[in-house]
């Protein structure tokens, strides 16, 4: 009988494989992920670089290079599957208001704070505290707001389409 794989596990292994990995590259892992879909097990890792966009090519030499390492480390068959974390994905951790810092984003809101009207609103990330929480500049008005986590219903990035 197969045992049971424990996904905990297979992260704590994973991810400083893959942060270890990423950084010969000079890429920033957005997100690591270990799922069991369809009776396969998928590893997904997403890579950001502050320097280009990740291509194709920078994902494939990545794929390589972390194969090369997994394969001693697991000895469950597995599917790899490594890509840039997309252009206007949700955030899925706090650490993602750290790497997109500086960058544009869409907010939305449980609910409108004291003096908005929208649940969801335009801005520039400027600084992020785990305690108080995602400091933005309003893109609409440039009024700098604290938002704290909880008031967060999720956050994306947002590319604003260029004028030429």
């Amino acid at each position: 009988m197969k045992s049971e794989i424990n996904k905990k596990e297979v992260l704590e292994k994973l991810i400083p494989l893959v942060e270890n990995t990423a950084m010969r590259f000079n890429f920033i892992p957005v997100e690591v992920d270990f799922s069991r879909e369809n009776h396969k097990n998928f590893i997904r890792v997403f890579l950001f670089s502050y320097e280009k966009p990740i291509s194709i090519d920078d994902c494939e030499k990545f794929s390589r290079s972390l194969n090369e390492f997994l394969d001693d480390l697991f000895d469950f068959k597995y599917y790899l599957e490594v890509s840039s974390p997309g252009l206007e994905r949700k955030f899925k951790s706090n650490k993602e208001y750290l790497i997109f810092k500086g960058r544009n984003v869409s907010i939305k809101l449980y609910e409108p704070l004291e003096d908005m009207k929208d649940v969801i609103f335009k801005a520039t990330l400027l600084d992020f505290d785990e305690n108080e929480g995602v400091t933005v500049k309003r893109l609409e008005d440039g009024k700098e707001i604290l938002l704290p986590l909880e008031k967060i219903k999720n956050t994306r990035l947002y590319l604003e389409e260029k004028i030429k």
